[in-house]
């Protein structure tokens, strides 16, 4: 039995997992999908000091108190950051590293330097609520922004997606032992049309492991293809 902790990216919460999860759990596998702070069922909480940091102390605050080991720890865009960061925190409760259409963050490294014109573009539709700058504000064709298209996941995603504290992406990485961490061995799941922008010696070496898999979807590829991204974290957990 394999143990999974599913971390979501911006604006999303646990609950993007919900049909992984499914799918995981059936094949007899433990799963978790925790909401980081300030978002989902956790927006009630004060937004204006969450940061990257918050998020990564989340995680490991999870494989702490739950005593996780041996767990593949998967992370979907903004989760890239945060899941790199866990791990940092908890390296040896840490087997594999998922990037799932993610940022791949190097040590000092923010969000906004890895993917900075497409969160500069959700920046211009943010807003400040409370004297926080939020982002990837909810709507009714908001999960168009991360590739969705179908009429009923589009409904489902409008009542859910929460607006995201701007300062998370500008938050640099801090890792205290980045060679441990880049160490670990690191599996990757992205969209087809996100291959060409990724950097192509982390691309090239990843494809010669067997540890790179494309699936021709939208960026929330946990939600539109969801059979195919558990069939592929199951095999990671026996590589």
């Amino acid at each position: 039995m394999a143990t999974y902790v599913l971390v979501h990216g911006g604006g999303h919460g646990g609950w993007c997992y919900r049909k992984v999860t499914r799918l995981l759990r059936e094949a007899g596998h433990e799963v978790y999908a925790p909401t980081l702070s300030g978002l989902a069922e956790r927006s009630h909480l004060p937004l204006a000091e969450i940061g990257l940091d918050t998020h990564v102390q989340d995680v490991a605050s999870l494989l702490h108190y739950e005593d996780l080991h041996d767990v593949v720890l998967v992370g979907h865009s903004y989760g890239g950051m945060v899941i790199t960061g866990a791990a940092d925190r908890a390296i040896d409760r840490i087997a594999r590293l998922v990037y799932l259409d993610a940022a791949n963050p190097l040590h000092g490294q923010s969000l906004r330097d890895i993917a900075g014109p497409i969160i500069e573009a959700a920046r211009t539709f943010g807003e400040t609520v409370a004297g926080t700058e939020l982002v990837l504000l909810p709507g009714p064709e908001a999960g168009m922004f991360f590739g969705v298209t179908d009429p009923a996941d589009l409904a489902w995603m409008a009542t859910r997606l929460t607006g995201h504290p701007w300062r998370s992406f500008e938050d640099p990485l801090d890792l205290r032992d980045p060679d441990a961490v880049y160490a670990l061995p690191q599996y990757h799941i992205v969209c087809t049309s996100t291959l060409a922008t990724r950097d192509p010696e982390l691309v090239a070496a990843a494809r010669q492991a067997g540890r790179l898999w494309d699936i021709d979807t939208g960026h929330d590829l946990m939600i539109t293809e969801p059979e195919a991204v558990a069939d592929i974290l199951l095999a990671v957990a026996t590589s």
